[in-house]
């Protein structure tokens, strides 16, 4: 499954959360950090919910930019 995740900059790094799995954030100092951490958070999260026997969060949202007159 791929899932959309939002990457902000932080004062010491990163951080980093996903609509579709509420309550699962990562941190970390650089971005590629910030997205191996939110990988890993990610899958721990869907496992726990495998072995509770839950229902994956389908991915379902998206992203786009808008220009805008300065």
């Amino acid at each position: 499954m791929k899932y959309l995740i939002v990457i902000e900059a932080t004062a010491t790094g990163f951080s980093a959360y996903s609509p579709d799995v509420p309550g699962c954030v990562a941190t970390g100092a650089t971005r590629e950090e910030v997205v191996r951490e939110m990988r890993s958070a990610i899958a721990l999260h869907l496992e726990g919910l495998r072995q509770s026997g839950g229902e994956y969060p389908q991915p379902s949202s998206s992203s786009a930019y808008v220009d805008v007159p300065a």
